[in-house]
């Protein structure tokens, strides 16, 4: 993720994020951690919440989960609902439909415009971005 934020910050106005779920079906927890990151996010709080759950990743329990909620301030009752909330689970069901189509079966996985990225390292990301901005006739961004 901090790979991400260069990015992000290299390229302001050529890069969007697009976070889609893709929770592992070999992870007992993968689901239940797509739901309460989406929770998360109703009060404004995914990324931290989604960070925390990658920093947790081998550990995740109800206990951690819930933790994370309560450490981030959450409003519990409405985490709690949100996390059951069908419209929640039915965007995971769309999300997991959409990785398969696109050949999604790790995460984190990156795609650049459709294609997936391999090297994910800054170098990586900077000539995958380069390579397309050239090929939508966009002027290429200096190095700084």
């Amino acid at each position: 993720m901090p790979v991400l934020g260069q990015v992000l910050e290299k390229y302001p106005r050529d890069v969007k994020v697009v976070f889609k779920n893709f929770p592992l079906s070999s992870h007992s927890f993968a689901l239940q951690a797509a739901a309460a990151a989406l929770a998360a996010g109703t009060q404004g709080k995914f990324w931290e919440f989604h960070d925390r759950l990658f920093e947790n990743y081998n550990h995740l329990n109800d206990e951690i989960i819930r933790g994370i909620a309560l450490s981030l301030n959450l409003d519990m009752v409405e985490f709690e609902k949100k996390m059951k909330d069908p419209e929640i689970q039915k965007r995971i069901r769309q999300d997991l439909i959409d990785g398969s189509q696109a050949g999604v079966n790790s995460t984190p996985s990156v795609f650049i415009n459709g294609r997936l990225l391999r090297n994910r390292s800054f170098a990586g990301f900077q000539a995958a971005i380069e390579k397309e901005l050239q090929s939508l006739g966009n002027k290429t961004v200096k190095p700084n």
